[in-house]
């Protein structure tokens, strides 16, 4: 794995100008222009960034996906696309906001929390009322569905927070995809959908998922990570077999576990 290294600002002698004063030119640090940007306007956009859209659009189509297989209704499928919308960009947000120190110091790009052009009361003001958006949005599906589906939030705002340093990184991961079978089998449509719980093989299979898209999700930030003495389970693996080798290995376990999910989605169902 290559290090970056980062090169402070240099200042070098200029040529003299027409009264004969010397000049001085500045080569400035690549996120000074940054982080001293006034968003205006694009305070929206610079929102939408900080909330990890490319993940939360994966993540939500994902779930609406498996919710399509289910045969879950056309307004019902709308529902959980926004529900789930919703509680990634909250942990999206959170991610940035916690990480804001970290991003920082490694310079990351596409971080405008950490760069300044987001003020952060501003994006914890945005994050609450997401998460009072995302409860009445939740308990919509039903009230164990939305509750199933707050606690994986509640798991991984949790996971942001504590344990992601360690070797038990995956741990909130595979909390929080193994209940979104429970938000999907229990989940209808209006707070009085009861449903039924989930086939557990579903769920575990939802459990290692989560583990796969976190070692994915790991890997582009290792090098980072390994400055900053992180030993999460992605960074042990890559150490002791290679960054590599790890990305072949957690997206062969990804792809077959979507697979598995397929096939035994096909032959038991989603619920019990």
């Amino acid at each position: 794995m290559a290090i970056i290294r980062r090169t402070r600002p240099q200042t070098t002698g200029g040529a003299p100008d027409a009264t004969g004063a010397g000049t001085t030119a500045v080569t400035e640090h690549p996120g000074a222009r940054r982080r001293s940007f006034s968003p205006g306007r694009l305070g929206p956009v610079l929102l939408l960034q900080a909330a990890h859209p490319r993940q939360a659009v994966l993540t939500a189509v994902g779930v609406a996906g498996a919710a399509a297989l289910a045969g879950r209704s056309t307004r019902e499928l709308g529902l959980v696309l926004a529900t789930v919308l919703v509680g990634q960009a909250v942990l999206g947000w959170h991610n940035d906001l916690v990480d804001r120190a970290r991003d920082r110091a490694h310079d990351r790009p596409g971080k405008p929390v950490a760069h300044d052009l987001l003020d952060p009361g501003t994006v914890w003001f945005t994050v609450a009322c997401a998460v009072l958006l995302l409860v009445p949005l939740s308990i919509a599906n039903g009230v164990t569905a939305g509750l199933s589906y707050l606690l994986a939030v509640a798991v991984g705002l949790l996971g942001n927070v504590v344990l992601r340093k360690g070797w038990f990184s995956w741990l909130p991961w595979a909390v929080s995809y193994a209940l979104l079978p429970a938000f999907l089998s229990y989940g209808g449509w209006g707070g009085d959908a009861t449903g039924r719980p989930p086939e557990i093989a579903i769920t575990v299979l939802a459990a290692l998922l989560g583990v796969g898209v976190h070692v994915l999700r790991a890997l582009p930030g290792l090098v980072d990570d390994n400055e900053d003495g992180l030993r999460h389970l992605p960074l042990r693996l890559a150490l002791r077999l290679g960054a590599t080798k790890v990305l072949v290995l957690a997206s062969a376990w990804t792809a077959l576990v979507v697979v598995a999910l397929l096939l035994v989605g096909n032959a038991v169902g989603l619920s019990q």
